[in-house]
């Protein structure tokens, strides 16, 4: 389970482990540089209304789960993928054939360390627009899981790292052709982006995330926003993307399905 160092939403972690804890799966987590990783305090906050939505996105006994999650100990040690995985190297580096062929060959070692895993988690909120979404380390390790033919969970602003993961070969999208749901136009701030560690009001979000996954799925794709439904969630193997806060149960309950009964489509 991957989460941002700036921040994460906390229904959007609750949501799937509450389904892995049912199963009694092992939930292993990761963060870009091995910082624990904290859930953006509005999330933990029944009150707080979201703006494009007009009303509380957070039940109170959402709250006090994810409040009790976000303070417990099972985050404390998080994976570092700096640690784990390589960084390509720039084109002008010294030597950098054999370094080239350093990097592809450590990544074949991580081919070999995810055999242990059975899906990956991109877990959303606004913190993956910062250290998530462009990061080349995790392009590889969702490329890593794409080879294994392991499910690959997306949540939210998450759903970005899908998009931009592609191989350096043909440099398409890896979801080119794929049907996906993820945080609509409707549903952007105009205001009040916010990350933890960081005292800056972005504003809007630096990009729409909506128009990004309708150019990275093709015309032989969709992106799929459900305005007005309340949940929306698409299961489009090996992928599976839920659009907002609303959906993080549904999602880890799907990719739950996508284990167990080999739930191959759903949403569409």
């Amino acid at each position: 389970m991957l989460l941002s160092e700036y921040g994460y939403w906390g229904e959007e972690l609750l949501g799937p482990i509450t389904a892995f804890d049912r199963e009694g799966y092992e939930s292993v987590f990761a963060t870009p540089t091995g910082k624990r990783p904290r859930a953006l305090p509005p999330s933990l906050d029944p009150g707080y209304v979201d703006p494009p939505l007009g009303r509380s996105v957070t039940t109170p006994e959402v709250a006090v789960a994810a409040r009790e999650l976000d303070e417990s100990n099972r985050l404390d040690a998080p994976l570092s993928l700096s640690a784990w995985l390589p960084e390509r190297p720039y084109d002008s580096e010294p030597d950098h054939l054999r370094r080239l062929e350093a990097y592809y060959r450590e990544l074949g070692e991580v081919d070999a360390d995810i055999e242990q895993y059975d899906a990956l988690v991109i877990v959303g909120g606004s913190g993956p627009i910062v250290d998530l979404a462009n990061n080349g380390r995790v392009h590889d390790l969702i490329l890593a899981f794409l080879r294994a033919d392991k499910p690959i969970l997306a949540e939210c602003y998450g759903i970005a790292c899908l998009a931009f993961a592609r191989d350096w070969e043909d440099r398409r999208s890896i979801i080119w052709g794929k049907h996906v749901t993820g945080h609509c136009k409707e549903y952007d701030y105009k205001d009040g982006t916010g990350f933890l560690g960081v005292d800056f009001n972005m504003g809007p979000p630096p990009y729409p995330l909506e128009y990004i996954l309708r150019d990275a799925t093709g015309p032989d794709g969709r992106y799929h926003g459900n305005v007005g439904r309340e949940t929306s969630v698409i299961v489009d193997y090996p992928f599976v993307t839920a659009r907002s806060t609303p959906d993080s149960f549904l999602s880890g309950e799907k990719l739950v399905d996508v284990l167990e009964t080999g739930l191959r489509r759903y949403g569409w």
